[in-house]
């Protein structure tokens, strides 16, 4: 079918990219070890590009060159293909020759390792990517040292979680070599540029900024690519309600495991005059939704540099950072290290109650004046949590973690976002009875306004939890 909806002529495409194409005979494989040997010596400085052309279905007359030999249709000559092309009959078959070939290659690389790895070879006798290696093992694992690069922000300074993750990444960057930053065209409103890392281009390889373009599905892509070297630590940014344009890389990362960041900014309809198109509603739902992708959406600066250290520091798979466009109150009636420490578990309790166990969980901004109300209403004792609901975190960590911040003695849990919870909150129905949340697309207004609008308030939090579920 190809033929019916494809036209383009690729390899004139990445010719006039300025790649070096070879086209050759998939088929052949003489031939296609010829060319790659030939791509793999090339010094030209261009990046190399093989088209290889094959037949699908080859060795199956009844199938070949259609598109049934995509699917099922061609499972039943198998046996006859496998003689056709001259396969033994053995399904799993290796070569006389592929072990000793293999063998040979452990004791090349062995060899290679012992003397590179010996620990009284000087510096200089040491490969880069060894030393590089190193240098990010010694951050790995380690959270008081990712923790205690980042100074602490003033307790006046109420500013968006964009502007303190920019803060937060200057000297996590300088502590961590192996960090690089991306942006999907987007680094004057993303703020993740690494100010003293350059920009990675033709002449600068050197550069840790690098600049993707509006492409976010490519950016993702490449993130992982970097992330599979196991090299760097690469993040990448932009705007949340983006984030379906690399969702399928994002999937991937996840399944593969990879330890990619993803800084994502301009995360709910606080984003105010841009309007419902660059309002995330279902986004971070949709995204918590993928199995081994942590999701941190911090709260004030203290809780961003908790985020950004346990991001940077995760190497078990990827960590999407969510964070405001606009300016957010600092949390100071609560202790710096609990807001920095808490987001590495999960969870944790901002506020204890003083008595009883009472009726409510208000979330983020919304804790001060919830109080305040509370105490103004029915004065219902209360304890007060926040989740970064991370997979690996709080799920990984329960019942212990859960317990201890959202025990089974709570009568009645309300949940309630910083900015606003997608589709009625369904996401956290895992942890709570009810969400004071939206159920429809935002609109386009200053964002206070939009919040308002819809709800958003902390007087429907207290509303919520003194009502009868």
């Amino acid at each position: 079918m190809a033929p019916v909806t494809q036209s383009e002529d690729t390899a004139t495409r990445y010719a006039g990219y300025g790649w070096d194409v070879y086209k050759i005979d998939g088929h052949d494989l003489h031939e296609v070890l010829d060319v790659f040997e030939k791509a793999k010596a090339a010094t030209t400085g261009k990046p190399q590009f093989i088209v290889a052309k094959t037949l699908i279905g080859k060795g199956i007359p009844e199938v070949c060159g259609t598109n049934k030999a995509h699917g099922e249709a061609g499972v039943k000559y198998v046996e006859a293909s496998r003689k056709a092309i001259g396969l033994p009959d053995e399904t799993f078959f290796v070569s006389p020759g592929d072990p000793h070939l293999f063998a040979k290659h452990i004791r090349k690389s062995s060899r290679l390792l012992m003397r590179n790895g010996n620990p009284h070879s000087t510096r200089g006798e040491m490969p880069t990517g060894i030393l590089l290696r190193s240098s990010m093992r010694s951050f790995q694992g380690r959270r008081p040292i990712c923790l205690s690069v980042i100074p602490k922000f003033d307790p006046a300074a109420n500013i968006a979680t964009r502007k303190a993750g920019s803060d937060v990444l200057q000297p996590l960057a300088q502590a961590m070599p192996l960090v690089i930053s991306g942006s999907a065209d987007l680094h004057g409103s993303t703020l993740n540029y690494i100010k003293e890392g350059g920009d990675f281009n033709s002449k600068n390889r050197e550069g840790r900024n690098l600049h993707f373009g509006i492409r976010e599905h490519a950016m993702c892509g490449i993130l992982n690519g970097l992330a599979y070297d196991g090299i760097f630590r690469p993040s990448g940014a932009t705007f949340l309600i983006f984030s379906d344009y690399g969702r399928p890389s994002i999937r991937l990362a996840s399944l593969s495991k990879l330890p990619v960041v993803y800084i994502f900014t301009h995360d709910s309809v606080g984003v105010g005059e841009d309007g419902p198109t660059h309002e995330p509603v279902e986004t971070v739902a949709a995204l918590r939704a993928i199995p081994g992708l942590d999701v941190i959406r911090p709260a004030d600066p203290e809780e961003t540099a908790g985020a950004f250290a346990a991001a940077f520091q995760r190497t078990e798979g990827p960590t999407l950072l969510a964070l405001t466009r606009q300016n957010l109150p600092t949390l100071n009636d609560i202790p710096v290290e609990l807001r920095r420490e808490g987001v590495f578990k999960g969870g944790y309790v901002a506020k204890k109650e003083s008595c009883r166990l009472g009726h409510y969980l208000a979330r983020k901004r919304e804790r001060a004046s919830a109080r305040a109300e509370s105490r103004r209403g029915a004065r219902r004792p209360a304890r007060e949590s926040f989740q970064c609901l991370a997979s690996s975190a709080l799920n990984a960590r329960m019942p212990p973690t859960k317990e201890s911040v959202l025990p089974n003695a709570v009568r009645r849990r309300v949940s309630r976002s910083r900015q606003v919870f997608p589709i009625r909150g369904f996401d956290l129905l895992v942890w709570t009875e009810r969400t004071v949340s939206i159920d429809r697309f935002g609109m386009s207004a200053p964002g206070g306004k939009v919040m308002e609008a819809l709800g958003m308030t902390s007087a429907k939090v207290v509303e919520a939890a003194q009502s009868r579920c």
